[in-house]
């Protein structure tokens, strides 16, 4: 894909031919879809919108975009989710580099200036002056706007928006001797309420929890807004995670989390919350959180008779009294977020993706839109709250005649509403994933105690500071000459076309019949001969070009030298965490590759036995090996879960019960995160049981014999005589186990869902975080380098297992 994506931007690819091939390869990755056939050639326009979905909650939506296409009878608008509009930024980024984007994109307006950043998106303001329709900047909130502009231009008209706010539960309030009437107002006030309002079991377990810091929708964000902070300067050119007003807020954010109990029993009650009707807030197992919204259509549908009450988030005491450095801003404040319609750069239909905006942004299409959609929810039994829109006319026709009839949620729809005009948002910047990301991780480190709040933000600071400084400075690179990477791909081609050439010439003159038999093979073998070459190692090769430069997929790459590598040879900012990941790797090696070989030989060793319905065990043993990863990481979560888990639930009746013996809060601790792999990987053991089966089977019967005649005991004949017949077995296994335990991916990528593999990077292992660097940051060269590392790494240990294995490996071949 690397190579398509140079080929792209670095050929003729304006020229019909590379544009063909590059559009046939991309209809053979599944973007087919994407594909618009000229104007000219087409009797309606098929307008391809990404990122919206028809559903039973978007009904209104499906009526709004037949209404469109009755007003526009030659469009067809066909919606694909397609995974995009979000964090997820693959599939858009693949569609865009082979050249059959959609027409519209539905896209996470916080992800708008990154994108725009790369010349992925068309700048509006063209169309926005010749033909603006509904589209007024002053009609929109001001956060939706501005986070749809970078470096001045619009590069998408805001759709939704959602904001925060405190919802409390007024029920527990009156159970706890506070006034229902009156919510925490002031950070302190937030806190003496979380610590009243929390209640324990009598084994000291949470019954219900006051509040907790970053349950919800709040993140450090919030909080470092309420206290002043900022994440980056006005210039876009300096990250500004470590100010002091951004550290008192994580300070008061791990107060409260220790108040509680710590991070660690606070994670693990909060592993146990479910959605939906289960939500933790709606059954009194949370009394006070702050969240968006959206939460208000779940308490419609799922809890309509909770008794609560919404209010803004608490501030600091500071900003309420109006002191000196809060002067002139309001007492209260929200941080916003919400999607965007951008069009890509080389759309087919930008007129009529126009019109679909301006569209969907108007008054009469969200009348239609509201109308049809409470209609279905009342034919459900389900009251309606509208949902917000970012354009401020929208907002004020929908409220007036869509609001709910319950005074509970129209009131409080009124309070998020009134919070729009001064809502914060995050920074339009290239690296906002990256914020986000070290922002979430100093978060980790800071609750955890692993660093101070300072140090933690700091060296989030210096991680983003040096992704900013590398993209200003991308210029005094050159770039890479084409010829370069088609010239290494092609001696690679070469150098195979020599090897097997100089392999027929040792095996010498060939007659006829076998020259037209190895013709014959050669043909029969060419598909695969051919998707090798162009899809294995031409990869493989440009991947080694690119680890030496700076790339990002949608640019053209510039040569950097050894920078990528340069965390072999001296400290850099990432070498933190690419240490921990080996250190990762390293622990799980140790332990979890000769566990998992001894559980597969001692299953081995029970079905060697010549038992009764040995078939039926040995297929009860082997189905977990076949269950699909994914299937197998999802199912443990739920085993390992520490408050309704399976193994906590018999842990609890058995060694809390009788020795005191507090259960392991699994994935959410720090200390036992890596063992809760390596029991999914020991639960998958009797994959390997197949051959450790085969090769207790081929140990000759006659050795045992000779072993009983000499007076050897059992334990004596499985050491003498078992284990150096299967020591082949043992190092096939131990080589393979090294190498799968290095290339772990799917299990800490589904079980954390932590940007590093959480909690506090204690599962972070190198394949996630290369992944991350390529697919989520577009360090593409980075990603590159790291993957040569790996393979370095992989190379060097299995070649060291080679040279010790002539010490204790015995082969039948060494008895000739």
């Amino acid at each position: 894909m690397n190579f398509l994506f140079f080929l792209r931007f670095n050929t003729p690819s304006r020229s019909p031919r590379w544009r063909g091939a590059l559009l046939l390869l991309a209809c053979m990755m599944g973007l087919s879809g994407a594909v618009v056939a000229p104007a000219h050639a087409q009797k309606r326009v098929k307008l391809v919108v990404w990122g919206l979905q028809s559903s039973e909650e978007t009904k209104g939506q499906d009526a709004q975009v037949a209404e469109f296409e009755r007003r526009n009878p030659h469009i067809d608008v066909s919606l694909l989710s397609m995974g995009a509009g979000g964090m997820d930024p693959q599939k858009l980024m693949t569609s865009i580099a082979g050249g059959v984007p959609p027409d519209l994109i539905n896209q996470d307006r916080f992800t708008i200036g990154d994108w725009a950043s790369r010349d992925t998106f068309m700048a509006l303001d063209d169309l926005i002056r010749t033909n603006p329709g509904p589209i007024q900047a002053k009609d929109y909130y001001p956060a939706a706007w501005n986070e749809a502009l970078y470096r001045g231009k619009v590069y998408a008209i805001p759709s939704g928006i959602d904001d925060r706010a405190l919802y409390y539960n007024r029920k527990l309030f009156r159970e706890a001797g506070l006034d229902p009437d009156r919510p925490p107002l002031t950070w302190e006030e937030l806190e003496q309420y979380a610590v009243r309002l929390t209640k324990k079991n009598p084994d000291g377990s949470y019954k219900s929890i006051g509040f907790i810091p970053n349950y919800g929708n709040s993140w450090l964000y919030l909080y470092s807004w309420q206290n002043g902070g900022e994440f980056m300067d006005p210039t876009g050119r300096k990250a500004t995670l470590a100010n002091p007003y951004t550290k008192e807020a994580l300070d008061y954010m791990v107060r409260v989390y220790d108040k509680l109990g710590g991070v660690e029993r606070v994670n693990a009650y909060q592993a146990g919350f479910q959605g939906n009707a289960l939500d933790p807030f709606f059954i009194d197992k949370v009394a006070m959180k702050i969240d968006g919204n959206w939460v208000l259509n779940n308490i419609a549908r799922y809890a309509p008779d909770l008794d609560f009450a919404v209010a803004p988030a608490p501030v600091p005491a500071e900003r309420l009294a109006g002191k000196e450095r809060f002067a002139g801003q309001p007492p209260y404040i929200t941080w916003s977020g919400g999607f965007s319609f951008a069009i890509p750069r080389g759309a087919r239909n930008v007129n009529e993706a126009w019109a679909f905006i301006q569209w969907m942004n108007s008054v009469e299409s969200n009348r239609i839109r509201n109308r049809v959609q409470r209609e279905y929810n009342l034919s459900k039994g389900r009251p309606y709250v509208p949902n917000l829109s970012a354009n401020i006319p929208v907002n004020e026709a929908i409220f007036r005649e869509f609001a709910p009839e319950n005074p509970r949620l129209r009131n409080s729809l009124k309070v998020f509403l009134d919070l729009l005009p001064v809502a914060k948002y995050r920074p339009v910047t290239f690296v906002g994933q990256r914020l986000w990301d070290e922002h979430v991780r100093a978060f980790e480190q800071a609750t955890r105690h692993k660093k101070t709040s300072a140090l933690a933000l700091l060296d989030g600071q210096r991680v983003v500071q040096k992704e900013l400084n590398k993209v200003y400075s991308r210029a005094d690179n050159p770039l890479l000459p084409w010829t370069i990477p088609v010239g290494v791909i092609g001696l690679g081609f070469l150098t195979i076309l020599g090897g097997v050439a100089y392999q027929f010439k040792r095996e010498g003159p060939m007659g006829r019949m076998a020259r037209r038999e190895a013709l014959a093979g050669y043909l029969f073998a060419s598909p695969w001969i051919f998707g090798f070459l162009v899809f294995t190692l031409g990869p493989i090769l440009m991947s080694a070009v690119l680890s030496f430069c700076d790339y990002d997929v949608l640019h053209a790459p510039r040569f950097v030298g050894l920078q990528n590598y340069r965390l072999l040879t001296s400290p850099t900012e990432d070498w933190p965490i690419v240490s921990r990941s080996l250190a990762n790797v390293a622990f799980l090696a140790i332990f979890s590759i000769p566990l998992t070989m001894a559980v597969g030989l001692g299953i081995a060793l029970l079905l060697n036995a010549n038992v009764k319905g040995m078939n039926w065990y040995r297929t009860v043993y082997y189905l977990p090996s076949i269950v699909p990863v994914v299937a197998g990481a999802v199912l443990w979560v739920w085993v390992l879960n520490p408050e309704y888990g399976l193994i906590n639930a018999a842990w609890r009746s058995t060694l809390t019960s009788w020795f005191g013996l507090e259960a392991p809060k699994w994935l959410a601790s720090e200390t036992w995160s890596k063992p809760a792999l390596i029991l999914l990987g020991l639960w998958g053991a009797g994959g390997g049981m197949i051959l450790w089966l085969a090769g207790l089977q081929g140990v000759p019967k006659a050795l045992y014999e000779a072993a009983q005649l000499d007076g050897a005991n059992a334990w004596q004949q499985f050491r003498n005589v078992t284990l150096p017949m299967i020591s082949p077995y043992i190092f096939f296994n131990f080589i393979i186990g090294t190498i799968g335990v290095i290339q772990m991916f799917e299990p800490v990528y589904i079980m954390t869902g932590e940007p590093y593999g959480g909690p506090a990077d204690s599962t972070m292992v190198p394949v996630p975080l290369l992944f991350r660097n390529g697919f989520q940051y577009f360090k593409m060269g980075y990603a590159s380098a790291l993957a040569w590392i790996l393979f370095a790494v992989i190379l060097l240990l299995s070649m060291l297992q080679l040279k010790a294995s002539k010490r204790w490996v015995y082969y039948d071949s060494d008895r000739k």
